[in-house]
């Protein structure tokens, strides 16, 4: 049995923040168990001391039982810190989105940590632990061609939030990091990336492939730098929400502004997405 504090990361495949923030947790004294859909992407992870290596893909309910069952068995039943991080980018204009995809999206990126914070609860309420769910600044914005993936994270915010009322009076803090432009392989996923034929926005393909991925010029923060702040966070109880990665300053500031004409923020948004050309 574990006689350090425990913290079960989900999404924890190399060069991405999951994994990251579990090196983070390791070289702090936590016991950590890092979780994946194939164990064999967690090579970083391997070798380190403290360090539990489980199968976990985050829409598998056998997946989760199995990972409860793993977790309890080792620490008597009881974990500090839940982080739920898994999720899936996602990029498509919303007239071209496969539904299927759509729902499979809010599948990872809602319907999982939901899911994954009822199994662990038990073990939280135990440990009067703490549940921490990585969002997104793009819950913040209108980006074109992310709409889908924006309000799966902006929904699991809100989700959140309100997990934080019904969980305080078992002692159980709740922290959302509300996370900026972080250097990860997530744009690693759209190399292929194909508009349907029939598309309105074919023309402009190459563009959106681009943004897709990451060739945007926006720049991003090292993901050593964010997890090394974000486990300070939680190592403080820190509860609400914390802001950070690139650009969150500014999307903070926008969230809260007054007087701002809306036209204003569109041109903005829609800068060099090809959709400030597509019309002219």
């Amino acid at each position: 049995m574990s006689s350090r504090e425990t913290v079960l990361i989900t999404g924890c495949s190399d060069g991405g923040i999951g994994s990251e923030l579990a090196i983070v947790f390791q070289e702090c004294g936590f016991h950590v168990f890092a979780t994946a859909r194939n164990p064999s992407k967690m090579s970083k992870l391997r070798d380190l001391p403290n360090v539990t290596l489980l199968t976990l893909d985050v829409v598998k309910p056998t997946d989760t039982k199995a990972a409860v069952e793993a977790v309890s068995k080792e620490t008597g039943g009881s974990l500090n810190y839940f982080i739920s991080n898994a999720g899936r980018n996602h990029f498509m204009p919303i007239l071209d989105e496969d539904l299927d995809t759509v729902r499979n999206i809010f599948e990872i990126n809602l319907v999982a940590p939901i899911s994954l914070t009822q199994a662990f609860a038990p073990l939280l309420i135990k440990a009067k632990g703490m549940a921490v769910y990585i969002t997104s600044i793009s819950g913040y914005l209108n980006i074109p061609y992310m709409g889908t993936y924006s309000a799966s994270k902006r929904s699991l915010e809100i989700v959140a939030e309100t997990l934080r009322l019904e969980l305080a009076p078992f002692g159980v803090d709740v922290l959302e990091i509300v996370t900026g432009a972080v250097k990860t392989l997530g744009q690693t996923y759209f190399g292929d990336f194909q508009l349907p034929a029939e598309s309105l926005y074919k023309s402009i393909e190459d563009t959106i492939a681009s943004r897709a991925q990451g060739k945007d010029g926006m720049p991003r923060m090292e993901t050593r730098e964010y997890a090394t702040a974000v486990v300070g966070e939680i190592k403080k109880r820190a509860t609400g929400k914390f802001w950070y990665g690139c650009n969150v300053d500014m999307v903070k500031i926008s969230t809260t502004a007054t007087g701002v004409p809306q036209c204003a923020m569109d041109a903005g948004a829609v800068m060099g997405t090809g959709l400030d050309t597509l019309g002219k």
